[in-house]
């Protein structure tokens, strides 16, 4: 990408007035920047970059701006996390517009709702595998007005009708193509023309298309690859001290003793920050800053969750789980359906606590200044961020700048504001820039896990086998209740029953109730998908158990309850098929089956596994069929799907934060344990395109892989796995 500057400029320069910036920029749609200049992450050459402060009129489409000089800078609502959205996003533009892709410059967005709204969740954030699905007509209209304004420039110069130009590859060209324009050269004027009303604009056919649906290469691997590509955790300021921390290791724990004076004689280190559920030590560097806290020889004061423990959690919410919750849906007559049925299956599934273990530890680079505060992060939720700051430090929300940069791993984990407002409380105790960096046994102790559930399903089935009842009893902590409490309504939390309350399959009496329980001392958030993550667990796996108990095949049996269903049934005859469903296997060998309609996406997975004497699992093979509908990149789709899927296996196989004291009892990667390379099954993917309307990816594989994997245990051990992560003790050969 050429002309791309990936460091930060980190001195501020002059003002630049709103007439200055009109005169002088060229063409801008619904784009006013105003304030001290400043430069993102990727972004044009310093002279021609500008504050990200929108003051424009022109909201729904703030997505573009085009200098005399050719640049063309897409202005990005949505962050990088290694999702591939930086290269989707610009193919929705670069289509429409008219430009290589290769000629797109990127900027990151400031926090603004009205401008960036992701409108699937209804704030500015990357979340919800909504960033296409969000932008899919956004950034095509931006870019189709761009284009018409470019060409009616155009045909004016050349006095001409506009019907008679066409545009490609930043150029305008006329009928002939004897005359031409770089987009460049028609900025200026092209700016002096009245915006067209988007929505009016005609978008290009979908059979017209020359870039979307096109397996395009990524526009950020080469930064990342040679090691320009600056995170969070990368920011450099002159003068910037760091920040080392020791967390309350019990939530509402206090510090009752600090060495301070062992922690000063360190060498480096300039001052000790003890806010009480927080020590920091500042130093010159980070060595200097971990050695001082450990000399600091912190004691704590637990508080009033120092006995919290995972058996009281899980007692409690067993208990909890016996009452009636808030009703999320309720056909037909369940309760009776399932006393008249021929044949009655009941179980409990349990899924844990999740961190999200990302590889870029948590981290915020502050500068507090009484009349301003800048803030340097990797975060999905600006806004929220900038909101939170702005409550906790007294100042106005223009005077929050986020700099926003590339994260090393999200997962939702970004989509909290936790650690930023961490590292503002200590930075105001603190002269000058401050880096603040968690250890990754800060990281995980200190998350904010993926909530525990407990569900009670029962289910009536009639002489052949067929569903004639089915109840589904979730109980667990509510993250929406928490973070966006206007979703929650009479006290349903629709992420919490997603996936349950509508299953893919024709159910005649269902009856989905949801109980919140919140667990004492820990504290619960988004972690790549929540509710689907684990409703799909159970609801797939409870499906092969009555297949098992009808004696039916389980590919043949979910047939039958997806007649009314085909795009459904589209993803789980593909994805059986591509397996080789129902063909032979070795003892102890097994295929398994789960089919997900969630984050607008349909999808299908077979696994297949190998249960070792010891009841070891080895996962061989993953084959996943998705419906996304019309989709973008297809080879970032296959990115997403492998790496979503290896993020729910690692979870399936290894993953759960347990508690004792008070205290979360994993600490890193060697008894929280990441996937290895040696157990990565083959991942196959197989897309089903169509004209529907984009649907999500990066969470899906994530949610649906689980119960792929222990119904392939099943058939292969003839042993069912009810809860996660899977116990291997449990599925060893008795011969």
């Amino acid at each position: 990408m050429d002309g791309l500057i990936l460091r930060e400029q980190i001195a501020d320069e002059a003002a630049v007035s709103r007439r200055t910036f009109l005169q002088g920029t060229g063409l801008l749609l619904g784009f006013v920047l105003t304030g001290a200049r400043t430069q993102s992450v990727f972004a044009a050459p310093a002279s021609q970059v500008l504050d990200n402060e929108v003051t424009g009129t022109f909201a729904p489409n703030g997505f573009i701006r085009i200098n005399p000089a050719g640049a063309v800078i897409l202005v990005m609502p949505m962050i990088e996390m290694g999702q591939g959205v930086y290269t989707s996003l610009s193919m929705l533009l670069a289509e429409e517009l008219e430009v290589g892709l290769d000629q797109i410059q990127l900027q990151h967005a400031p926090p603004n709702h009205a401008l960036y709204v992701n409108s699937i969740i209804g704030i500015q954030n990357t979340g919800g595998s909504a960033s296409v699905r969000a932008f899919w007509t956004p950034l095509r209209q931006a870019g189709a007005v761009g284009r018409n304004l470019l060409i009616a420039a155009a045909a004016k110069r050349w006095s001409v009708d506009p019907a008679t130009c066409r545009a490609k590859d930043g150029v305008v060209f006329n009928a002939s193509g004897s005359k031409q324009l770089s987009y460049g050269e028609l900025a200026e004027a092209a700016a002096k023309l009245p915006v067209p009303d988007a929505a009016k604009v005609k978008l290009k056919d979908l059979k017209d298309f020359t870039l979307i649906g096109t397996r395009a290469k990524r526009v950020d691997s080469a930064i990342k690859v040679d090691g320009r590509a600056l995170y969070g955790i990368d920011a450099r300021l002159p003068g910037m001290r760091v920040a080392a921390v020791a967390i309350s290791p019990v939530l509402g724990g206090k510090a009752k003793t600090v060495d301070e004076k062992a922690a000063r004689a360190v060498k480096g280190v300039r001052q000790v920050v003890n806010i009480g559920e927080v020590v920091a030590v500042v130093a010159d560097h980070t060595g200097a800053a971990k050695k001082g806290l450990e000399a600091a020889v912190i004691t704590w004061d637990d508080g009033p969750n120092g006995k919290v423990s995972n058996a009281d959690i899980v007692k409690h919410l067993e208990e909890e789980s016996k009452r009636p919750g808030v009703v999320a849906r309720n056909d037909g007559d369940a309760q009776n359906a399932l006393a008249a049925a021929a044949q009655r299956v009941d179980a409990i599934y349990q899924v844990p606590f999740l961190a999200h273990a990302a590889m870029e530890p948590m981290n915020c680079t502050v500068h507090l200044r009484k009349e301003r505060c800048d803030i340097w992060v990797g975060t999905q939720a600006p806004t929220i961020t900038q909101s939170q700051v702005a409550e906790l430090t007294g100042l106005p929300m223009d005077a929050i700048k986020i700099h926003n940069h590339l994260i090393g791993g999200g997962f939702g984990r970004r989509l909290e504001a936790d650690g930023t407002i961490l590292a503002v409380k200590i930075a105001k105790h603190v002269d000058g820039p401050l880096k603040v960096i968690w250890s990754r046994e800060e990281d995980i102790q200190h998350d904010m896990y993926r909530p525990y559930y407990l569900d009670r399903m029962s289910a009536g089935l009639d002489a052949t086998g067929k569903p004639v009842a089915w109840t589904h009893r979730i109980a667990g902590s509510s993250v929406m209740a928490r973070y966006y409490p206007p979703y929650v309504k009479d006290g349903l939390d629709p992420d919490a029953v997603e996936a349950a309350a509508e299953p893919p399959y024709a159910l005649p009496n269902i009856h989905v109730d949801y109980v919140q329980v919140e667990p004492p001392g820990v504290r619960t958030s988004w972690w790549r998908g929540v509710g689907p993550t684990h409703n799909v667990f159970v609801v797939e796996s409870f499906i092969d158990e009555l297949a098992h108990a009808a004696r039916q095949d389980p590919v043949a049996y979910r047939k039958g309850l997806l007649g009314h269903n085909p795009r459904a049934l589209a993803v789980l005859s593909l994805a059986a098929e591509k397996a080789g469903w129902g063909s032979s296997l070795p003892a102890r060998h097994g295929r398994g089956v789960s089919v997900q309609f969630a984050y607008g996406s349909y999808t299908s997975q077979v696994a297949e596994v190998e249960v070792a004497a010891d009841g070891s699992v080895k996962v061989k093979r993953i084959v996943c069929a998705i419906d996304c509908g019309m989709y973008v990149n297809p080879d970032t789709i296959e990115a997403q799907v492998q790496g979503g899927t290896l993020f729910g296996l690692t979870a399936a196989l290894h993953g759960s934060i347990t508690f004792k004291d008070g205290r979360v009892e994993q600490s890193n990667f060697h008894d929280y344990l990441p996937m290895r390379i040696d157990e990565v099954p083959v991942v196959e993917t197989h897309l089903i395109k169509n004209a529907e309307a984009p649907g999500g990816i990066g969470e899906a594989p994530t949610a649906i892989v689980s119960a792929a994997v222990t119904n392939a245990i099943f058939a292969a051990t003839g042993k069912r796995v009810r809860s996660l992560p899977v116990d291997t003790a449990s599925l060893r050969s008795s011969s």
